[in-house]
């Protein structure tokens, strides 16, 4: 009798535990819910965002395009085309050297050159088109928007916009970061011998149409 009274009662206490374990593990999941929504999603980068409207302006081109084209049997051509086509839509004046304002960075008056996209935004968003090729799967060595035409293209655009508008384009010089010149000094000043708070220095080291609402293009 008194076993049977204790196995039921282990019994029941065992299915105690495992309904207050279910019950905290609920609660846990519930809580976690709570939380995730309780922490909204960051909203993408002006970056990421206008990496999306060009890539979904491009896939529109394609589509567009007679014959229409799929991005597998994009070329670096098809770029250029694109590229051109996007000049109807530019803002920034390009003098002809016919034009008496050939080469002067602040015109005194209005003239009838076309307007074109200028050579920094088409950079940027071949830039930007490029990276957002790969991010979709596409492999690097078939990226249409790195090959060589394109890049051609581009550093012409560079070299006719900068004669013709008077301004000289200079690629920045990147700067050695300050952390890794302190980092570097502190390497080198560690490894010398430290003796009774004095630094050994060996003297050998110590001299050692409205279609493309592309918003950044001008």
């Amino acid at each position: 009798m008194s076993a049977a009274v204790a196995a039921a009662a282990a019994n029941s206490g065992s299915r105690c535990n495992s309904a207050n374990s279910s019950s905290s593990g609920n609660e846990s999941s519930l809580l976690s819910r709570q939380i995730a929504v309780a922490q909204p999603m960051q909203p993408p980068s002006r970056y990421e965002s206008q990496k999306r409207r060009d890539w979904n302006t491009f896939g529109q081109y394609l589509r567009n395009h007679r014959p229409p084209l799929t991005l597998n049997r994009c070329s670096g051509a098809n770029v250029l085309e694109f590229l051109r086509y996007l000049d109807q839509f530019g803002k920034t004046k390009v003098h002809t050297q016919m034009c008496p304002f050939f080469g002067h960075p602040h015109p005194p008056a209005p003239c009838p050159c076309p307007l074109r996209q200028a050579w920094g935004s088409l950079d940027a968003l071949i830039g930007r088109l490029r990276a957002a090729f790969e991010e979709n799967g596409g492999p690097p060595e078939t990226n249409p928007f790195g090959a060589r035409a394109v890049r051609l293209y581009l550093r012409e655009v560079r070299d006719a916009q900068a004669k013709a508008r008077g301004i000289a384009y200079e690629k920045k010089k990147r700067k050695r970061p300050q952390q890794h010149q302190e980092a570097s000094s502190n390497t080198d000043l560690n490894s010398n011998q430290i003796n009774g708070g004095l630094v050994m220095v060996d003297s050998s080291d110590h001299g050692r149409p409205s279609m493309i609402p592309l918003s950044v293009l001008n």
